[in-house]
């Protein structure tokens, strides 16, 4: 046996199907065997396995055993000469497999290999290639100085990027994301480090071939797309703690004692330095466009009223202070508040929403107004007039960002993504209805044949022509089909047209997905007919519009409903909580053995999806981490509602 293919996946099927379809294209001439470990998915993952791919080995994980473990559990079994780590959210191209091994054939040195690497966009994947993170390396890394000087031998050591990333180099560290490693040189320096849950592991491994005197070599000559990237979720917090705790891991285990204390250091600077850039990043990014309505809205009062008073009393002054320091900021809230929840600041923006969140406001103003007593009342025309200058404030507000491209607030239309099909007419039309009954809904413009020889009336040119074509008709996205064109091909137009800014997709054979952009976590990336994630926008801001209204429901309904919780002062305390937004009434489960960072961010919760299935101890962690997937990833308004009713005894938890 040549080459030991491993793919560990939890939870990205569609990712690993494309993976797939690549890798069986790139093992034909070679005598390859294919391994895929699932770390206990909920997705189907395992059922499309054995459906589609019955020539691969599938170890089905009862449980999340992590990275490490679960390459181990195959790479034991394996019987290639060589090992190859391989991520599933990865394309190869159908000769990859054939140069890597032949490059470690003829070089006897060599005993771990990783490949140029892209992202969804064409883009070099600077981890590609990388140097020993010891302590002064980490330093330059983590402050920034590797990215202020990218030439320096000195400050780039992180990533290399002095050196010609198109040429083959001697490198210290390989990506686990494509990672090919020696049997041999394995049987030497023995199996991933286990300690390592994720990350961290294939730098350990790296070093542990230098360390037993080999070479690992970074080999240009293929190309692969890794879709991860540089995602947004590796700017996370959470992805910063949890991969800086295994560098530390790694310091403690291959550095002296003081040094392995400094590095330490370093990383828990490090983590909380970014821990409290990004809090702050956030805050002012979230309270940026509320901030600048509320005081343009202020400001519209501060010039209204007098006007106002001057034509119905002929003076000014006759409200008293408190209505422009108290009473109008009163009303600002309740329209910022409203406008809110109506999905007034969500992006792209949309008009409609933010007025109807004014219009929902101005009810509410208008209501609570009517019900004040007679000495407190001021002015409903005020109201409506301050109304109306809130729609215009905020509509004028936008289309000036819309305009001069500020913030990324753009105006969304109706105008759809326009969009091109690359293949054979039948898989086209089979791609191109497929995307129509997505949410999505791309206009295809028409489309490209997989070379100059085919033509007709079906296509506006060929795939040679796509830069023109592009250009032409104003492409946004081009989706190419996996079936009639090659991984190869597909890679190097990604390349050629990398300095254009547009999307790229590929539509796998007989799947229902059709994948793309630079990140598994970006929005937009992946058409399917299904996942109603609670990451989005819509169902984040349900979700906390929910706790709100539970909460309020249950603090007016607490002289009751406190005989019915175990800990009734918890029960208080915790309204309050989740009413400030601290806390949700519904969150992950979480424990020791638990894994949730991979899943989107959501508030501790007081009660968890467990909480609906009777006893925790009578379930096992297994099963925990399956609930807290598919809470996630189906996640309805409706599901807290039941959970809290099937937990409320331990709402004072």
């Amino acid at each position: 046996m040549k080459l030991s293919v491993v793919i560990v996946n939890y939870n990205v099927k569609y990712f690993l199907e494309q993976c797939l379809y690549s890798v069986r294209k790139a093992m034909q001439g070679i005598e390859t065997e294919v391994f895929v470990v699932d770390n206990n998915s909920v997705d189907g993952s395992c059922a499309m396995v054995i459906q589609k791919f019955p020539e691969v080995i599938l170890i089905e994980n009862k449980k999340n055993v992590g990275f490490s473990k679960a390459n181990n559990q195959a790479i034991k079994l394996s019987k290639g000469e060589y090992v190859l780590l391989l991520n599933p959210d990865t394309v190869v191209e159908e000769d990859t497999f054939k140069k890597i091994t032949e490059f470690m054939d003829e070089h006897a040195d060599a005993g771990g290999l990783g490949v140029k690497m892209i992202d969804g966009k064409g883009n070099f994947l600077p981890e590609s290639k990388r140097g020993l993170p010891t302590p002064k390396v980490a330093f330059y890394k983590i402050f920034g100085l590797s990215r202020l000087f990218p030439k320096s031998k000195k400050f780039a050591q992180y990533h290399l990027s002095y050196l010609d990333k198109n040429k083959i180099h001697k490198v210290d560290i390989l990506s686990g994301a494509f990672m090919l490693m020696r049997k041999k040189v394995l049987d030497e320096t023995g199996l991933l480090d286990e300690s390592f849950f994720m990350y961290g592991e294939d730098i350990d491994m790296s070093y542990r071939i230098k360390l037993a005197g080999f070479e690992n070599y970074y080999y240009p000559e293929t190309t692969i797309i890794h879709y991860k990237g540089e995602s947004t979720k590796k700017g996370s917090v959470n992805y910063v703690r949890v991969f800086y705790n295994a560098m530390i891991i790694f310091a403690q285990k291959h550095f002296s004692k003081n040094n392995a204390k400094f590095y330490s250091f370093i990383i828990n600077s490090a983590v909380y330095f970014r821990a409290f850039i990004a809090i702050f990043s956030r805050f002012l990014k979230n309270i940026f466009l509320p901030a600048l309505d509320a005081l343009l809205i202020f400001a519209g009062f501060w010039f209204i009223t007098p006007y106002y008073e001057k034509s119905k009393f002929g003076e000014t002054g006759v409200y008293p202070d408190e209505y422009l320091l108290i009473v109008v900021p009163f009303y600002i809230l309740i329209w910022l508040v409203s406008s809110y929840y109506s999905g007034g600041y969500d992006k792209p923006v949309k008009l409609w929403r933010v007025l109807r969140g004014l219009v929902i406001g101005s009810v509410i103003i208008l209501s609570i107004y009517a019900l004040l007593d007679e000495e407190v009342r001021f002015s409903r025309a005020l109201i409506l007039i301050g109304s109306a200058w809130a729609v215009v404030s905020s509509f004028g507000l936008r289309i000036l960002f819309h305009i001069f491209g500020f913030g990324g607030y753009k105006l969304s239309s109706k105008i759809k993504k326009r969009g091109v099909i690359v293949g054979i007419e039948d898989e086209a039309k089979r791609v191109s209805l497929l995307l129509n009954k997505t949410a999505v809904k791309p206009e295809i413009v028409g489309f490209i044949s997989v070379d100059e020889n085919t033509g007709g009336k079906t296509y506006i040119g060929s795939v040679d022509q796509l830069q023109d074509i592009i250009r032409i008709h104003k492409i946004d996205e081009v989706i190419f089909c996996a079936r009639d064109i090659t991984a190869q091909k597909i890679i190097g137009n990604m390349l050629v047209l990398s300095e254009i800014k547009i999307d790229y997709k590929i539509a796998s054979p007989d799947s229902i997905s059709v994948i793309g952009s630079n990140s598994i976590h970006t929005s937009g990336d992946l058409y399917t007919l299904e996942i109603n994630s609670i990451g989005t926008d819509k169902n984040r801001r349900n979700k906390r519009f929910y706790d709100f209204s539970a909460s309020l429901l249950l603090l007016i309904s607490f002289p009751v409903t406190l005989f019915f919780v175990k800990n009734p002062l918890g029960y208080l305390r915790n309204i309050f909580i989740v009413m400030a937004g601290l806390k949700s009434w519904v969150g992950y489960f979480t424990g020791e053995d638990i894994t949730t960072f991979n899943l989107p961010k959501l508030r501790s919760g007081i009660l968890s999806p467990v909480d609906s299935h009777g006893k925790k101890n009578g379930i096992s962690n297994e099963v925990k981490e399956r609930l807290n997937v598919i809470y996630a990833k189906e996640y309805k308004i409706t599901n807290d509602f039941i959970i809290m009713r099937n937990g409320f005894r331990f709402l004072g938890r």
